[in-house]
């Protein structure tokens, strides 16, 4: 089981006060890493941090949209827990509505969250990787949405989309520095937001409960497990890789 530890490891979460960011910056922490834990709602942050133990985390109010509070970031965490081994970039948003009435206010508040968000992020703990020269894990947060299309979240998808292609260019990039990139693309996982938004299309879940083989739709714990092997040594030759946590949805 030392394939799965993490103890003395570094990690940093971002998107931490909730949701899937929540349930693996907690999976991270119980496998022995120091987490930080990056998140624009400071407060619930700190609650987190709290139910994590102030010994094994800490908290940073984070706006991946502002390269000034990445970079911040990146210098807090090796001043806090020492260097960075392990990244994962779980800040993003919804944003639900049809092509023809989507504005360019939402789908550019989407993209900069989504994706220019995430490669910020991973540009700024990839260089502080890279300049360790032990090598790292970078964990993003994708979607199915992604991989495959459903109506009613072009920009949503689109940013997910832009994800993927950009853990593979940072896989292949890195490699040589022994920073090792992958993804994980949850599908329709039930969070609070996920939840609200059920409120307003009740139609939604049913949609996705009924093209998913397991018959059952994803928790926010569900993702802790893909997180640690991606994380530890376990996955110590896999990089540039795409897991999909759907319950076999994109596999139909």
């Amino acid at each position: 089981m030392d394939l799965f530890s993490l103890e003395g490891r570094v990690a940093v979460v971002t998107g931490s006060a909730s949701g899937l960011g929540k349930a693996m910056a907690k999976g991270l922490a119980q496998a022995g890493a120091y987490v930080v834990c990056g998140d624009i709602q400071l407060e619930a942050n700190e609650a987190v941090v709290e139910e994590i133990g102030r010994d094994r985390s800490a908290s940073f109010e984070l706006d991946v949209t502002d390269e000034e509070s990445v970079r911040k970031l990146a210098d807090y965490a090796v001043d806090t827990g020492g260097p960075i081994d392990v990244l994962v970039t779980s800040a993003g948003i919804g944003g639900r509505g049809k092509a023809i009435e989507y504005s360019d206010d939402l789908w550019e508040q989407i993209m900069d969250i989504n994706l220019t968000g995430t490669f910020r992020t991973c540009r700024a703990i990839g260089r502080k990787m890279i300049g360790q020269g032990k090598g790292g894990s970078i964990i993003t947060i994708a979607s199915i949405g992604g991989m495959v299309a459903f109506p009613g979240s072009v920009g949503y998808q689109s940013s997910k989309g832009g994800v993927v292609q950009l853990t593979r260019s940072l896989a292949v990039e890195w490699a040589e520095h022994g920073v090792r990139v992958n993804a994980i693309s949850p599908g329709h996982i039930a969070t609070a937001i996920v939840k609200k938004q059920w409120e307003a299309e009740p139609e939604l879940r049913e949609f996705f409960l009924s093209r998913t083989p397991l018959g059952r739709l994803g928790t926010p714990e569900d993702l802790v497990g893909a997180v640690l092997f991606l994380a530890s040594p376990a996955s110590g030759m896999v990089t540039g890789q795409v897991i999909a946590v759907d319950g076999g949805y994109v596999a139909q």
